[in-house]
């Protein structure tokens, strides 16, 4: 399928000439005037399909671009019009496009290595090599002097493949075998693959669709989660012994409800498997002595809606991350190992309104919590019995800290990564007992980096029902000028409760010494402020995630940080719903505009319940068979809501096999505005044959990245 994809992308590149694209009259009535503009982009037909819901009829004139098995020639050749007036549009950056590749290649360490962790006698270490796409995998004991032994290749394993992902990778507790999963078309279905390592030939079984792959203790016996065809949903927990045959493999758990995904692994102390499975709001656990692996998973405590639940362990306890009796920001309760199920947990680490509980690590010594105060994460190491310890407390203004991979339960160091719009991607080593930090590595950025030359803030803006949303930014304090002259780059995101942290890019050096801004709006649907926040930007509370960035952009203009003819909005994925849906609402704001692999035909997405995501993530957007829900998804929905108006320049990307966003809404909305709109600004889109996070390669990413900064560039005069 690839194959014959990327063929219709050469031959048109290949035999480019302008006229490959339609060339129409487009009439529009606007005010009893009628507009005619001439187009040089491809024209999609129309083709009304009329849908029938709650005594309405919603009209889709491009659902004929909806092709689920990707085969559809008419939707193929119309995708390489696409490709090719992309191409012709963005031909004239090529030369800028070039440079600021070479300006982000030039600041990266292509030799690079990773800080090994340390996993039973072995280090596990992943290095990058000179001219390279992939990473290679590695690990050598922890002796002096040992010998370096790699385990995968991806440079190797990606040949013959236009993209190559590395899903999940785990060593045999034994040390023996290395278990892994790869996906090379960009769909997210990954194959596993079990390599015995001493002799680094690959089993004869290989198990495709899996997701969560974890290792019993004795190393005989592989857990896997698989992916249905129906739905695209992990669905199956089976159990392969390794020897055996795939058809030998035993189903230990099938998951009938289509909005719950399943999942599984080990708690760090190794003492037991744990089988789990959810939905956005909803979790319900299985256990199983890692030490007995043919035995049968018990039920720690059955679902009950809106419960979510998560299992550590500890001394003969389980410790469970909760939302139960109205945690809402998560607290932690205890329970006898041997009881779970009996209801009588016990509240340990206790739920406060003020702070959102966002992560916890079990030591055997230490308990440690990730949490979110007022916008800002805070690192706490306790004590089991008193619950005292301290605070790792950090001073700037916009930063992000997240517990690393900490896989060593009897360890008295905490490995934490820390990053601010300033400070490169940091990695310390934290000893609770004494206190003192180790940085082992800092990202390096080659030709000089001087963070002090560069200022990040966190500034607040009022949203229409008076909430103050925070917007993190950085900036050059030699390019800067609070006189609104300053080109601004303002990306959000605002749903599924996820962060959008303050983070480094030395890439973004690029534009920031070119002058501009960059600026995140954290607008409600994330859980910045805790769980409250993210409730007041989902469901029938959606429009507040919108409003949120209006606000946000109004702001950064009245305060002079930029002005609308320099000020230019990016979001991905549910990302691309915001800008989509801002785009609409105030598109005077800006201008120009970039949505990647943008979620933008909600209401038709959510009525369709044979896609992956539909039914799990009808408790973040509403279930559109229910009237009051359908009516609310209507009014914002990015592809229903296109109005006859101008809109900026925009330029979209699509992923041609991707499973979250599938390439039709992105496609489908591109043609509905065209054909809409009032203005002769361009609307260009790319369709590449990747998935929902674009290139998989490092330099083609580099690639990927530079033509989008040269684009922005040009939107605002920048030739250099």
């Amino acid at each position: 399928m690839n194959k014959y994809f990327l063929l219709f992308i050469i031959t048109a590149l290949l035999t480019f000439s302008i006229s490959s694209c339609s060339t129409q009259e487009k009439n529009i009535i606007d005010n009893d005037q009628v507009i005619v503009l001439k187009t040089d982009y491809p024209v999609a037909p129309k083709r009304p399909v009329v849908t029938d819901i709650h005594s309405y009829k919603l009209e889709d004139n491009y659902a004929w671009l909806k092709d689920k098995e990707r085969k559809n020639e008419e939707v193929l050749n119309y995708i390489k019009e696409e490709n090719v007036y992309a191409e012709h549009k963005l031909r004239k950056l090529s030369g800028l496009r070039d440079k600021l590749y070479n300006e982000i290649i030039s600041r990266i360490d292509m030799e690079d290595v990773s800080v090994p962790v340390k996993l039973d006698k072995y280090l596990y270490y992943s290095r990058d090599v000179e001219g390279k796409q992939y990473s290679v995998y590695c690990r050598k004991l922890d002796v002096e002097n040992s010998e370096e032994e790699i385990l995968l290749d991806m440079n190797e394993l990606s040949k013959g493949h236009d993209y190559t992902d590395l899903g999940s990778y785990k060593v045999s507790p034994d040390d023996k075998f290395l278990a892994y999963t790869l996906d090379t078309s960009g769909n997210e279905n990954y194959t596993l693959y079990i390599k015995y390592l001493q002799y680094g030939r690959l089993l004869p079984v290989t198990i495709e669709r899996v997701d969560d792959i974890e290792w019993s203790n004795d190393s005989r016996n592989i857990y896997y989660s698989t992916t249905n065809k129906e739905n695209e949903r992990t669905d199956k927990i089976f159990r392969h012994v390794i020897g055996t045959k795939l058809e030998d493999d035993k189903l230990l758990y099938k998951e009938d409800d289509p909005s719950f995904y399943v999942w599984v692994n080990k708690t760090k102390d190794k003492k037991f498997l744990l089988i789990g499975t959810a939905n956005n709001t909803t979790s319900e656990m299985r256990y199983l002595s890692a030490d007995n692996p043919l035995g049968s998973f018990t039920m720690v405590y059955p679902r009950k809606d809106g419960i979510e639940y998560y299992l550590e362990h500890h001394d003969n306890k389980f410790y469970i991350l909760t939302n139960k009796d109205r945690a809402k920001n998560f607290k932690i309760m205890t329970v006898d190992e041997n009881t779970p199920y009996s209801g009588k947990w016990k509240d340990f680490y206790e739920h406060r309104m003020d702070v959102y509980l966002e992560d916890y690590e079990l030591f055997e010594n230490y308990f440690v919590t990730s949490e979110i105060t007022n916008g800002k994460r805070t690192i706490k190491v306790l004590d089991y019995e008193s619950l005292n310890g301290k605070d790792i407390s950090f001073d700037e203004a916009a930063y992000t800290v997240s517990l690393a991979w900490n896989p060593n339960f009897e360890s008295n160091k905490l490995r934490y990564i820390y990053e601010s719009l300033t400070t490169p991607y940091s990695i310390v080593d934290y000893d609770m007992e004494t206190g003192k930090k180790e940085f082992l590595k800092q990202q390096k950025v080659l030709g000089g980096y001087d963070r002090i030359k560069y200022r990040s803030e966190k500034i607040f803006a009022r949203s229409h029902d008076g909430a103050m949303i925070p917007i993190s930014l950085v900036y050059n304090r030699e390019k800067f000028k609070k006189d609104g002259s300053n080109p601004l780059l303002l990306e959000g995101y605002g749903a599924y409760g996820d962060i959008n942290d303050p983070y480094f890019s030395s890439a973004r050096i690029s534009l920031l010494d070119r002058g501009f801004v960059f600026a995140i709006a954290h607008v409600r649907g994330g859980r910045e402020n805790g769980a409250e926040w993210y409730e007041q930007g989902k469901l029938l509370n959606k429009m507040n995630s919108f409003k949120d960035f209006i606000a946000c952009s109004e702001h950064l203009i009245s305060d002079k940080y930029t002005s609308e003819n320099k000020l230019i909005i990016k979001g991905a994925s549910a990302g691309g719903l915001l800008i989509g849906a801002v785009l609409n609402m105030r598109p005077d704001l800006f201008a120009a505009a970039i949505l990647d692999v943008p979620f933008l035909d909600v209401i038709n997405t959510m009525m369709d319940p044979t896609l992956g995501t539909t039914v799990s993530e009808y408790e973040e957007w509403g279930d559109p068979n229910n009237k009051l829900f359908f009516d609310y998804i209507r009014s914002y929905c990015p592809y229903q809501n296109i109005r006859i108006q101008d809109y900026p320049d925009i330029y979209v990307t699509a992923g041609f096999n991707d499973p979250r966003v599938n390439y039709w809404e992105p496609v489908k909305w591109v043609a509905k505005l065209r054909d809409i709109k009032t203005d002769d600004n361009s609307v260009i889109l790319q369709v590449s044959t990747s998935g929902h996070g674009g290139s998989s390669g490092r330099y083609d990413y580099y690639s990927e990245l530079a033509l989008k900064y040269a684009y922005m560039l040009d939107q605002v005069g920048i030739d250099n």
